[in-house]
This record gives structure tokens, sequence and C-alpha cells, in this order.
């Protein structure tokens, strides 16, 4: 693999961006520079961190940056709860963003598995 574009984790990440921008579209304006803000950087972070850690020189940089990634991903997970909560997304939309927030932990879960075997040789 030449670039971390080539990731498929990281390619999934790219739309739940997009995902999420679209969700946080519909917050009260009240919202747009606390919670949306904050759940539009969480989820940025989370390829931003694949994609520094991917050009990073060693794979035990690219595993640390793995794990920034994932923690990204729990902050985004619990900033949406929060915004469930507020009642700013239904049911559904949770349900759906989560299906996908589900499908990314696993990807990046897997690459580390992956990274971890190739450091460790």
């Amino acid at each position: 693999m030449k670039c971390y574009r080539d990731l498929v984790v990281w390619q999934h990440g790219i739309d739940l961006v997009v995902n999420v921008y679209d969700l946080s579209k519909r917050f009260p304006a009240g919202e747009r520079y606390v919670l949306c803000s904050q759940i539009q950087r969480a989820a940025i972070s989370i390829q931003a961190n694949i994609a520094e850690g991917h050009a990073r020189a060693s794979g035990k940089e690219f595993l640390h940056f793995l794990s920034i990634s994932l923690g990204s991903l729990a902050e985004l997970e619990t900033h949406l709860i929060i915004a469930h909560k507020l009642s700013y997304l239904g049911t559904d939309e949770i349900d759906a963003i989560f299906d996908r927030t589900d499908m990314l932990g696993r990807g990046l879960r897997n690459l580390q598995k992956s990274m971890h075997k190739k450091v460790n040789q």
C-alpha cells in the first residue's frame, strides 16, 4: 500500500465525516460552536490520525496514531449519544450512524492487528 488514501478504513472514515456534517447541519444554531464543532472535529480527527500515522517512519508510530483514531471514534460516539439525548438526532439517525461507527471501529482494530503482526516480526 503506497498511500493512506488506499486504506479502506480511511475511505469509510471520510464517508462518515460527510454523514456527520450532514447530520450536524440540522442541530440548533446555538450548538454550532459547541456540540456541532466537537462532533465535526472528532470525526475529522479519525481520518487525520490514520493519514498522519501512515506517513510516519515506523509501524510503532502508525499503531500509536491508530490508537488515537480509535479514541477519536469513541469521542465522536459519545458526542452523538449526547446529541440523541438532547433530541437533535432521531433513533433511526443514531442507529444508522452507529452502524457506520461500528464498521469503522472494526476496520481500525483489524488494521491494528495487522500492524502489530508486522511490527512484531
